[in-house]
């Protein structure tokens, strides 16, 4: 019989304190939808990115941005097919999401989650279905052996047990944010498949953090703040076995990563344009500026000026195309101008 043993501690209780005040600001938001669909399209992004580089894949954000835009990219053809895949199982989470709390998780749809996650990826014969072999976790930092899931002959069992704990009614009382940690942790360890279980087990316990009424407008992604320090990741994870399957460690390090992830999207929230002198410039004019344009405007505010000369260090591993985009969106706003001609040209503000 599953049983999940922690214990609420202060830590603890004061990331869920954060996660239910964020959750408050972001849910009740008065955005108009453009907003919605940027910071929507955002979470997509990051989702897909975070969620495949912490596996290996080796494609940067501006690459996976672009795969996910249908712009063709020079890469591997596993990268680009992992980011495809990663997003099509991101489509199928905000579907089942959507005002579904009564959707029961069961096998078969852990295994399409994984079916989606590995198409062309893995053999056919091993897509969709539970490993029949003993393996071996590794680190992919280090590539040491992070621990041995149990034998193939009791996954059936473990998976059951598992699920009967999701849907079973009284473990209502327990947090939907503890939850999602459970869950993403017991799948990890069960290793159920022989390649993607991480990437099932992040959109598993995504999944039912929307379907518990934390969707929280589908404005967040976890992945990022795991592949941020993938050490700090799997010894969270690793952390269980090591305290006698006790789960608070990693429930601390998990609700810390969703604090942290809401607070910088309420700060967003809160401060949708840079600053009240730029919106008296504007008119009124509501704007939704991206990360690198406010880098951009906190550069060129501080420096004066922003050259192309200085986009490799303003901003690394983005291409030139990418932030002269950036920079077309605020000059159409008439936030900054572009003065001289060639590489010498220079932005300033208006």
């Amino acid at each position: 019989m599953f049983e999940s043993r922690f214990n609420i501690t202060n830590t603890i209780l004061r990331n869920i304190g954060i996660i239910e005040a964020c959750r408050e600001v972001i849910d009740h938001a008065p955005l108009l939808p453009y907003y919605e669909r940027e910071f929507q399209k955002d979470a997509l992004v990051r989702s897909v990115h975070f969620g495949t580089h912490i596996e290996g894949n080796e494609l940067n954000l501006d690459q996976a941005e672009k795969v996910l835009e249908g712009k063709e990219v020079l890469a591997r053809d596993r990268d680009i097919q992992e980011v495809i895949n990663y997003r099509k199982v991101m489509d199928l989470l905000n579907e089942l999401g959507i005002k579904n709390n009564e959707l029961k998780i069961d096998e078969e749809l852990i295994k399409k989650l994984h079916a989606i996650t590995v198409y062309r990826i893995l053999p056919t014969e091993k897509i969709g279905i539970f490993r029949e072999s003993q393996v071996v976790v590794k680190n992919s930092v280090t590539g040491e052996v992070s621990f041995r899931p149990p034998p193939s002959t009791a996954i059936p069992m473990q998976m059951e047990e598992l699920l009967q704990f999701v849907n079973n009614k009284e473990n209502q009382d327990i947090h939907p944010v503890l939850k999602a940690g459970i869950v993403h942790y017991e799948l990890v360890r069960i290793h159920p498949f022989v390649d993607g279980n991480g990437r099932v087990a992040r959109a598993l316990s995504t999944l039912i953090l929307f379907l518990e009424g934390y969707d929280i407008r589908r404005f967040f992604s976890l992945e990022e703040y795991f592949d941020s320090d993938a050490l700090d990741y799997y010894k969270a994870l690793q952390s269980v076995a090591k305290n006698q399957n006790d789960l608070t460690l990693w429930l601390e390090y998990f609700t810390k990563g969703l604090s942290i992830e809401l607070n910088k999207i309420k700060e967003k929230v809160e401060n949708i344009s840079i600053d009240a002198h730029l919106k008296e410039k504007l008119g009124g004019k509501p704007i939704m500026l991206s990360d690198r344009q406010i880098k951009i405007i906190e550069y060129i505010q501080k420096i004066g000026y922003l050259q192309n000369k200085a986009f490799g260090s303003l901003f690394p591993m983005v291409s030139e195309d990418t932030i002269l985009n950036e920079l077309k969106g605020l000059q159409s706003n008439g936030i900054i101008k572009k003065t001289g001609v060639t590489k010498s040209a220079r932005y300033v503000m208006v």
